[in-house]
Formats: C-alpha cells, structure tokens, sequence
C-alpha cells in the first residue's frame, strides 16, 4: 500500500493470514477425523438414514423427510421444507462417522421441531447475511474510489457485520446439535459408549470449522474497522 512518502507495509495482512491458516488447519481436522472414523462399523451396522429415522421417531417427529444428496460431508437439514439430507458417505454408510452426522442433523430437525430460539434467529438472519456479504465490498470498494467517502466504507462495513453476526449465532446452534445428538445415539441404544466417544471425536472437528468460520469472519471485521474506521468524507 501507500504511504504518504511512498509505501508502507501492511500490517493488517497479518489478520486475514491468521484467518486462512485457522481455516485450513480446522478443514484438515475435519476430513482426517471423519475419514479415519468412516473407517470404524458400527457394532449395530446401522446406516446413517437409518439412525436418523430412528433418532426422528424416538423425539415423535414423523413430517421430516430423509433425502440422499450428492456430495461429501454436504450434510444438512432444510428447516424451509423439512428435509434432512444426508451426503454419500453418510446416507447408506454404516460407520460411526455417519452415524454421528446423521445424528446431528437430526439435532437440527429437534431444535426447529421445539422453538429453539438461535436457530430461529439464524434462520432469519440468512438473506440479511447473504445480502450483506455480498454487497459489503462493493460500498467499501464505491467508498475508497469516490476519495475515501466515510457514509458508504460505514454502509459496507455494517453490512459485513451482518455476515459475521450470522457466523456468532451459527455456533450455538452447532453445539447444541451435536449435544443433542451424542445423547440420543447412546439413550436410543443405536450406538455403544465406546462408539459415542468416537463420533464425539468427529462432531468436535466438525464443530471447529464452525469456530474457524467465526473467527475468520470477526478478524475481518477487526481488519476493515482498522483500515477504514478512521477514514472521514473530508480526507484526501
């Protein structure tokens, strides 16, 4: 970048090498961890659709749909039209990483069955999020061409926060899905204690992605309010 005298280094480059370097050790996690426990069956040789019928009907709820989809760990539940859908390797799968999976999106399926409140509140924060992600960098990118202008770099950045806020409120919910389900794989009896502990293993390095996300997303923040906090209209 530009100094006044010439260039000067950024030292705000440091936040988003943080962020890349949490990102990609929390994605290694992830898949190391599943794939060595996709490698252990299940003492039941139950699948993952299977699990999950069974895990949906032990909490009375029978208007959820189970669905293949295509994909690795593409994994999620669809509140807007009741759908949990399940990856190739967890659908017909009869590790204990695709028990556990399973098991947490149908975390998600109980938690909108029963009001839970954040993922309500994350719900409605997903077109406000998406809308501020993308538009964010175009007001920031308007505000630093027409000279530095404050009001539309302020816009920009609010409109970020409206992503990060969505990351924040993602992690309660994640915890609490996966809370959920290691206690109904073991009170449903669909997996044993030694096999619980596995899928924690796998639902916790599925859980630090959501934590690599978060924290990705506020340094971010931390960056653009660094670089363009102090900016005013009146600079040039």
């Amino acid at each position: 970048m530009f100094g006044r005298y010439g260039y000067y280094f950024d030292w705000t480059y440091i936040l988003i090498l943080i962020a890349a370097v949490i990102s990609i050790i929390a994605q290694i996690r992830v898949n190391t961890t599943f794939k060595k426990y996709s490698r252990v069956a299940s003492a039941s040789g139950i699948t993952g659709a299977q699990a999950a019928d069974m895990i949906l009907k032990s909490q009375g709820i029978y208007d959820v749909t189970i669905r293949h989809v295509a994909g690795n760990l593409t994994d999620h539940y669809d509140p807007r039209n009741k759908t949990l859908n399940l990856s190739d390797s967890v659908y017909s799968a009869h590790s204990v990483a695709a028990v556990g999976v399973a098991a947490h999106e149908c975390g998600h399926a109980i938690q909108h069955a029963k009001g839970y409140t954040p993922l309500g509140l994350r719900s409605a924060l997903v077109p406000v999020a998406n809308l501020g992600s993308k538009l964010s960098w175009l007001f920031i990118l308007a505000g630093m061409l027409f000279s530095f202008n404050h009001t539309l770099i302020v816009i920009g950045i609010i409109m970020f926060s409206l992503a990060v806020l969505f990351q924040i409120v993602t992690l309660p919910v994640e915890f609490n899905a996966s809370s959920r389900a290691l206690q109904l794989l073991e009170s449903n009896g669909i997996l044993y204690q030694n096999e619980v502990s596995m899928t924690r293993k796998v639902l916790s390095a599925a859980a630090l992605t959501y934590v690599a996300a978060a924290a990705s997303a506020v340094l971010q923040l931390v960056r653009l309010i660094l670089l363009f906090g102090g900016n005013r209209s009146d600079r040039r």
